[in-house]
C-alpha cells in the first residue's frame, strides 16, 4: 500500500467529493464521515454526496446535515470544480449510479478505498484495495494514524467504529481480527459511546420491518439437508406489511443464524422487472462466485447481485445455481 502517494494526492487536492455505493451501509458511511472530519480539519473543501438517501439507523452520523443526496441541479456546479473523488466501499463503480455519471462527465480523478475485490482493469485513478481487512474503515484508520498530525477526534472515531462494527456484525463475523478490537479500544478511549451506536444501528427496527420479517419467517425454504435456506420478498409482501425496500436490511443475516443453515439467500423483488439477491455464508461455503455468475460480487461469505427479470424466472435460476455450487464444494 503506497500511503505516501495517497497522502500526496490528498494534499494536492483542494475540493474533494466523498461518496459511497447506492443504499449505503455503515462501512461506507462511517468511512466517509471519518475522512470528512479529517479533511475539514485540514482546511479542505469537501462534501459527502451519495446517490441514495442515508438509512435512518445511521442518521446519528449526519451531524449538521453533512451527508447529502445527489441531485444534478444542486450539486453539479460544485462537482465540476472538484479535484478528487474519494470512493469508499463501492465494490463496483456502477454502484455509484448518478454520481458515477457526474464524475466521468467532469473528468474528476478518483481514489477508490475498499476491501472488496476489484478487476485489474478498474476505472480508478488510484485503487486502494485490501481484501484482508475487515472493513474499509480499517484502511481509513491506517491512513489517518500514519499521516494525521493531531490525535483522532471523537467524530472521526465514531465513523471508524461504525464502519468496523457493522461490517463485522458487531465483532461476531469470521472477518473480526485483533486489529478490529484494537481500533475499537482506541475509539472507546476517546469517548465514542459504542453502546449507543449499537442501539441506533441494531435496536431501532421500525414496526414495518418486524411485520415483514414475520412473513419472511413463514416462507423460508430449506434445501440441501437444511444447509441452504432461502426466501423471497415480493411487492405483495411489502404492501401487506406496509413496508418498503428499506425494511429488508439484515434479513439474510437473520436467516443465516438458524441452526444447521450454512448459506442464506434472499431474492427481493425490487421492482417490476428487477430482483436484488443477497448471499450470506457462515464460512463452510464460498458464495461470491455465485454472485459473480449473476453479474454481482462481494466477499467470500457475503455477496450480492442485481438481476433483470421477474421473480418467476429469477428464483429457480438463483436457487439452482446456489445448490449446484454447494454440492460442488461439498464433493
Amino acid at each position: 500500500m503506497d500511503w505516501q502517494q495517497i497522502n500526496a494526492m490528498l494534499n494536492a487536492a483542494e475540493r474533494i467529493l466523498l461518496t459511497s455505493h447506492e443504499n449505503p451501509d455503515g462501512d461506507g458511511l462511517g468511512s466517509a464521515v471519518a475522512m470528512y472530519h479529517h479533511l475539514r480539519g485540514e482546511g479542505k473543501d469537501c462534501r459527502i454526496i451519495n446517490c441514495s438517501p442515508i438509512p435512518q439507523e445511521y442518521d446519528f452520523l449526519n451531524h449538521d446535515g453533512i451527508i447529502e443526496m445527489y441531485t444534478a441541479d444542486e450539486h453539479d456546479k460544485w462537482l465540476q470544480d472538484c479535484d478528487l473523488a474519494i470512493i469508499f466501499d463501492v465494490g463496483d463503480f456502477k454502484r455509484l449510479r448518478g454520481i458515477k455519471t457526474a464524475i466521468e462527465s467532469f473528468n474528476i480523478d478518483t481514489m477508490n478505498i475498499d476491501h472488496h475485490p476489484h478487476l485489474d482493469d478498474h476505472p480508478f485513478t488510484i485503487n486502494i484495495v485490501d481484501t484482508q481487512v475487515a472493513a474499509t474503515g480499517v484502511l481509513v484508520y491506517e491512513y489517518l494514524k500514519m499521516y494525521r498530525q493531531e490525535p483522532l477526534s471523537k467524530d472521526i472515531c465514531a465513523g471508524i467504529y461504525t464502519a468496523i462494527m457493522t461490517d463485522t456484525g458487531s465483532f461476531r463475523f469470521s472477518n473480526t481480527d485483533a486489529k478490529c478490537h484494537e481500533i475499537a479500544m482506541e475509539c472507546l478511549e476517546v469517548g465514542v459511546e459504542t453502546s449507543k451506536i449499537y442501539q441506533r444501528v441494531y435496536e431501532t427496527k421500525p414496526q414495518s420491518s418486524v411485520r415483514l420479517l414475520a412473513r419472511v419467517i413463514d416462507n423460508v425454504t430449506f434445501e440441501n439437508d437444511g444447509e441452504l435456506a432461502w426466501f423471497m420478498i415480493d411487492q405483495n409482501m411489502l404492501v401487506a406489511a406496509e413496508a418498503s425496500s428499506k425494511d429488508v436490511d439484515g434479513f439474510t443475516d437473520f436467516v443465516r443464524t438458524i441452526k444447521g443453515v450454512e448459506v442464506a439467500v434472499m431474492v427481493f423483488e425490487n421492482g417490476s422487472d428487477v430482483c436484488r439477491i443477497n448471499f450470506r455464508s457462515k464460512g463452510k461455503y464460498v458464495i461470491n462466485d455465485i454472485a459473480k455468475h449473476f453479474g454481482g460480487g462481494g466477499h467470500k461469505f457475503a455477496a450480492g447481485a442485481v438481476i433483470k427479470g421477474n421473480k418467476e424466472t429469477i428464483v429457480p435460476q438463483v436457487i439452482s445455481e446456489t445448490k449446484a455450487s454447494l454440492e460442488r464444494q461439498a464433493a
